[in-house]
Order: structure tokens, then sequence, then C-alpha cells
């Protein structure tokens, strides 16, 4: 184990001296002595946020009560909040909506791509998704054949294999949640078009670190939580977007009183609202939204250029930094193939994470060996990128893991 690290750390301050985003850290509340590296599980608190919340609850709810669904803009508030994530995932006005969760929308949506593919009867995914897309497509579509893609396989090889007249539709993550492996979106897509499926895309550890261009890609339908690079806030709503071409022909099963094309006419019939509105269902949980909005307005000012430039140049930066420790990566070195974080393996990471935590690094395990780092470039440091690998460094070379306190498991692993 080396005794330093291969840069200096003032090599990192010289890199925070020309951050063109390092204004944002400011716009964050962050306990201090923390080094937070978790954004891609749960976003920080925006500093205004509260304030935001507040306002809802004391002057619209408080004052305004059931007026304030008119008079406060409650009852358009899924839509105009997907007109504002669009830019953020490449789209054009009128095509995302936030409403419910992600695990909710990618049952909408992959219902809806299976009845616009009726004559189909096979789902290709990957066997390496976050398990809710797995389990969705066994919800939504139990009388089809399944089809996985191998964990860790050249999707793209194996996307030539799997793909027939028979594929319906391709469920995949544009990030991979465990190892940060990026898909290449516009290859992808073009191929599963060739042979006549759907593609719904997942972008919940895509959506907030890099730039995303659903549109231009061609993509059919996606879905992503706004809880982690977004910063919503926990629990915060998920967002849906589906191209505007299927609008006219889409049938998402939930057909709650929200997605009518009235709603206040109580017809004992459902009549799907115009557009991209036909994807709601249910009253939407406003208190949620207030938190998301007030993170929006935060994105607003964002260059994702800029933001896709210093996520890079810190995962680099910390890939060079653990390098000499010896442990295996799971993220590719290769720049253009990752999203914004990196997975390293050690056969005991649990309580060497639990370890980490208790210095003040927060990061995360994910079974059975994986330690994952995420990299926010908003209100993360290239400095602190480097007292996250000096943290490493340090656990490891001192063994402190092995005390038996870090070995129990908590009741959420985060």
């Amino acid at each position: 184990m080396p005794s330093e690290l291969p840069l200096p750390r003032s090599a990192a301050e010289a890199l925070d001296a020309a951050d063109p985003l390092r204004g944002f850290r400011d716009r964050f509340t962050l306990p201090e002595g923390v080094l937070y590296l978790d954004g891609n599980s749960l976003g920080a608190l925006p500093a205004h946020t509260p304030a935001h919340i507040s306002r809802m609850v004391e002057q619209e709810w408080g004052g305004g009560l059931i007026r304030s669904w008119n008079e406060a803009g409650w009852y358009d508030l899924p839509r105009g909040l997907g007109d504002r994530i669009a830019p953020l995932v490449g789209a054009a006005a009128g095509q995302t909506v936030v409403c419910d969760s992600t695990s909710v929308n990618l049952f909408k949506v992959l219902t809806t791509a299976l009845r616009l593919r009726p004559e189909r009867r096979a789902i290709v995914s990957e066997l390496g998704s976050f398990p809710t897309d797995l389990y969705l497509t066994e919800g939504a579509a139990p009388a089809h054949e399944r089809r996985l893609i191998s964990r860790d396989g050249d999707t793209l090889r194996e996307l030539d294999e799997l793909l027939d007249q028979d594929v319906a539709v391709v469920l995949l993550s544009h990030v991979d949640y465990r190892t940060g492996r990026l898909q290449d979106m516009a290859a992808v897509t073009e191929l599963i078009h060739r042979h006549g499926a759907l593609v719904v895309w997942d972008l919940c550890h895509s959506v907030g670190a890099l730039p995303v261009r659903l549109d231009a890609c061609d993509a059919d339908f996606a879905v992503g939580c706004t809880y982690k690079y977004l910063n919503g806030g926990p629990g915060s709503p998920a967002f849906l977007y589906a191209a505007e071409r299927h609008h006219d022909r889409a049938e998402q099963p939930l057909t709650g009183w929200f997605g009518h094309a009235d709603p206040f006419a109580f017809e004992p019939g459902y009549r799907p609202a115009p557009g991209i509105g036909r994807f709601l269902t249910g009253t939407p949980p406003l208190l949620s939204l207030a938190g998301l909005a007030a993170a929006l307005d935060l994105w607003q000012d964002v260059d994702l250029g800029a933001l896709r430039a210093k996520s890079l140049a810190l995962t680099s930066l910390f890939l060079q930094l653990t390098e000499p420790l010896g442990l295996p990566s799971l993220t590719p070195a290769e720049p253009s193939e990752r999203g914004s974080q990196v997975s390293l393996r050690h056969p005991q990471a649990y309580p060497v994470m639990q370890a980490l935590i208790e210095r003040g690094l927060i990061g995360d395990f994910r079974a059975p060996d994986v330690l994952r780092f995420g990299f926010t470039p908003l209100y993360l440091s290239h400095a602190q990128v480097w007292d996250a690998a000096e943290a490493l460094r340090d656990v490891l070379a001192t063994g402190v893991w092995r005390e038996p306190r870090f070995a129990a498991a908590a009741g959420a692993v985060t």
C-alpha cells in the first residue's frame, strides 16, 4: 500500500482555481466535515429549497387553500416542471412530464410500448439493470419472453444477437447504476429501430450528470428520477418522456383522472388527454413538487458542457489517485464511456465503506464487493476528491475497517 498519493493536494487545488462551476458550491447546504460522494443516490439540499417549500406550505396551502390549484398554478406543475427538465434530457417542450415514481412510470411506458407492438412477444433488458427495471418487465409483460443482456456485457454486440422480429421493446440504462458505464444512446437506439423495436431509456444515473440527447437520438420513451443529481429531495417525483410521434397512439395503462382529457367533467368513461398529459394518473404530490421546482431554479443556470467536463475531470482524478491502491475498477477508464461515478472492488467492501463513512466520507456499497462513489460537479471540488482518495488510502493502509463494528449490517445499506 503506497504511503502517499501520486499527486499532491496542491495539484487538485489548482484545478479548483480554474473551475467555472466553483460558485455553485455555495448554493447548497452540506454539513461541515463531510465529503459527500453519494449524490448519485440522494442529491444534496439546495440552500433555497426550504424557503421555497415553506412558501407553498404557509402561503399557498395555508393562505390560498384550495384556490391555489389555480391561483398558484398547482394544476399545471406536472407539465410545467416536465418542460423545465426537457432541456436537461435533450427534449423539445411537450414531451416530458413529472409524475409518480420511476417504477410507476416504467410500468406506464413499458406497457404503452408493448401496446404499440402487439404482434411481438419478446422484451429485452439487462441482467445488470437496477432491480426495479427487471421486476417491471415481469409485471408489464408477464406473458412475453424475456431476453437479457449479460451483466457487464457488450451491449451492441449482444443486442445484435438478441434482436429479431419478435422483440417489441428494449429497456436499457443509459448509465449503469453499479459500474457507471455509459451507453452510446445514438448507436444503440439506431440498432433497435433497425429491427423494428422500441426503446425505453432509464436516465436515473445520467440526468443532471451529463448532457442527454433524447430527441437527437430518436429515443421513444424514457424515465428518470429527480432526487439524485437533480437534487429534488428524498422521494421527489420522477419524470417521463414520450416522443411526440407516439402521443396520438399511446395507451398507457394507469388511466386515472389526472390524465383525462377533461378531469373535472367527471364522466363515467375515460378519454385520454392530448399529448404528454395522457401519461398523468393521479393527483400530484405538491410539497414534493415544490422541492423539485426549487432545484430546477438552480439548474437553469448550469452549462451542461461545463458540467460534463468537470464530471470527467473529477472521475479521472479519482481514478488516477486510487490506481496505486490496487482496487480493480468496474468503471471504464475511457472518459467517453463513463457517467459521473467510480466503482471500485474490494472483497470486504461493506466494512471498508462503513469505516469511510465514520471518517466523514459518504459513498455507498453495492453487493457483493463494490465501493461506489458519485461525483456531483456542482458541489464537489477537486481538492475534496483528493481528500476522498486519501481517506480511502488511509482506511486500507491502517486496516481500521477490520474492526468488528464496521461489519454490522444496517437496516438500510447506503
